[in-house]
């Protein structure tokens, strides 16, 4: 038995012995966050479980189609759990207080697709190769015997095909195309899906996309490219972090560059870093040499600085570790 089978294996056992779990995600949740955590849900309702959905921060609009999107806590509830899934976080600290200083957590189950991820659980199925968090759900389901019905499937389906950049990132591997196509089968509709993920805009957010676009600043080199979301231009357009889903591909999208990057203000003097490599630069070494983590496609981070700093020093450590 491999180490995942082996895994997933006590992470069934967990299932089977325990009856109240909590399942939560990382800050500012993206598809995969929300995919993943809602079709594990899906799937330990259906197993006559008691479970219970916190995240930090809201559910982006792109996601509120997926089943139980709504009742998603936005605060931790007051009780008692025998388990705590935790979904693709990288670091537990992600998870935030509300869950990693929570007395009344019995148990933490880590489930994860990331480089380096931290072993904070009594399980932890860590599989960098995944495609998506969601697909080691896949996997969990299927050891099981079990049938992915329509609910988690939309759920899973949502989370692969926003990870994997709609099949165009190197995380496309045969698997991701596999469960895809096996959900497809149970019913999700793809162009609904799409419809909801990509094209269904509000207009704050196509306006904040154009105050990030006037700083498209390039590399001399004309390698690394970047975009930049303030303080003020939220003020200014009415729109939240959770507006910025995908603003770095558009700089990734330029012939020639290999690393794209998105600078967006927290805070005074405070920048998170997301960085998105074609595969030439290990953006997982940049991102952890200023004391963030990630792939080697898909790495973040957080620096402290004036805009103009952070740009610069990003950009010269590029340089020096190309």
């Amino acid at each position: 038995m491999t180490a995942t089978k082996a895994e997933i294996t006590r992470i069934l056992a967990e299932i089977d012995n325990g009856s109240s779990f909590l399942i939560t995600s990382h800050e500012s949740p993206d598809p995969d966050a929300v995919g993943s955590s809602l079709a594990l849900a899906n799937y330990l309702s259906g197993r006559g479980k008691d479970v219970t959905v916190y995240l930090s921060d809201p559910v982006p609009d792109n996601c509120s189609f997926l089943p139980m999107a709504d009742q998603v806590y936005g605060e931790m509830p007051e009780r008692d759990f025998d388990v705590c899934f935790v979904l693709d976080v990288g670091e537990f600290r992600r998870a935030g207080k509300a869950v990693t200083e929570n007395k009344r957590i019995g148990r933490f189950i880590n489930i994860d697709h990331h480089l380096g991820c931290e072993n904070f659980g009594v399980c932890n199925l860590i599989d960098p190769r995944a495609s998506a968090t969601a697909a080691l759900i896949h996997r969990i389901i299927k050891q099981a015997g079990d049938e992915v019905d329509y609910p988690t499937a939309l759920c899973i389906y949502t989370a692969i095909l926003s990870d994997t950049g709609s099949f165009h990132y190197s995380n496309s591997d045969p698997e991701a195309f596999a469960i895809a196509g096996e959900m497809v089968g149970k019913g999700v509709n793809a162009w609904d899906v799409n419809e909801n993920l990509y094209e269904s805009e509000p207009l704050q957010r196509i306006a904040l996309l154009a105050l990030a676009l006037s700083d498209l600043t390039v590399s001399p080199s004309g390698e690394y490219a970047s975009v930049t979301v303030t303080l003020d231009m939220y003020e200014k357009t009415g729109a939240t972090a959770q507006d910025t889903d995908r603003f770095i591909n558009y700089p990734r999208s330029i012939r020639g560059v290999q690393v794209a990057l998105f600078f967006r203000q927290i805070e005074e003097g405070l920048f998170k870093v997301g960085f998105r490599s074609k595969g030439k630069v290990d953006v997982s070494a940049v991102s952890a040499s200023f004391g963030g983590g990630g792939h080697h496609n898909a790495a973040g981070c957080t620096v402290k600085g004036t805009l103009a700093e952070v740009k610069a020093l990003v950009f010269d450590r590029l340089e020096q570790m190309r």
